[in-house]
């Protein structure tokens, strides 16, 4: 298969070439304008940059196929990485913004491929925010590295029944172990996001972005 483009909505920053760039990563069923309110709240001194998934389930848009209920393809789910990492840096020259100050933020289908940016393209991200996540791969390298002490913020839910919580530890202790800077939370909801993982977020952002 050939690399095709996504559909994307970019709102720069005033000061959009220093900026930081927020790139939002939506879960299934959504598209490119479902995360753009939670994006709002991280402030405008951000650009925003936010993707729909080029994958169709039903009608439903995600960013890579999956095999049944928490099974990913990963054969898909590496080709659709690298689809996205090239046309972002495309997209940079585009647009104007610094692909160095990239900082993920995705929900469920999304934030496993932002997970999946990070096991491929460990020093791609300046920083993830991962909402709902699972471990990408099933296997991951214990080469891994990243050099740049990403910082990561996760948040799960306590009684989410689609994430495995003692999976959810074994993916923290991976990124670790690689060299990112995790911050992981558990709350006690579900798979649906609450306010709390936007304060939760917020505040993580600020403390390592402003």
């Amino acid at each position: 298969m050939e690399f095709q483009a996504l559909k994307y909505i970019y709102q720069p920053a005033a000061n959009h070439v220093e900026a930081n760039t927020l790139l939002l990563l939506h879960g299934t069923g959504g598209d490119e304008n479902d995360l753009l309110s939670i994006g709002q709240e991280f402030g405008n001194d951000c650009n925003v940059l936010s993707l729909r998934g080029n994958v169709s389930e039903n009608g439903m848009p995600r960013f890579f196929k999956r095999l049944g209920m928490g099974i990913f393809d990963e054969q898909d789910l590496t080709f659709r990485t690298h689809e996205m990492v090239a046309f972002i840096k495309e997209l940079a020259t585009k647009e104007g913004f610094d692909s160095n100050k990239l900082i993920a933020l995705g929900y469920s289908n999304g934030a496993n491929i932002a997970g999946s940016t990070l096991v491929l393209y460990p020093d791609f991200l300046a920083g993830a925010i991962l909402y709902r996540p699972m471990q990408p791969f099933k296997s991951i390298a214990p080469d891994l590295q990243n050099t740049r002490h990403t910082p990561i913020f996760m948040s799960n839910g306590a009684v989410d029944s689609t994430v495995n919580q003692a999976d959810t530890a074994t993916y923290v202790s991976v990124l670790k172990k690689a060299g990112f800077e995790v911050d992981n939370h558990t709350l006690p909801t579900g798979h649906n996001l609450t306010r709390e993982d936007l304060r939760l977020s917020i505040d993580w952002y600020k403390q390592n972005f402003k």
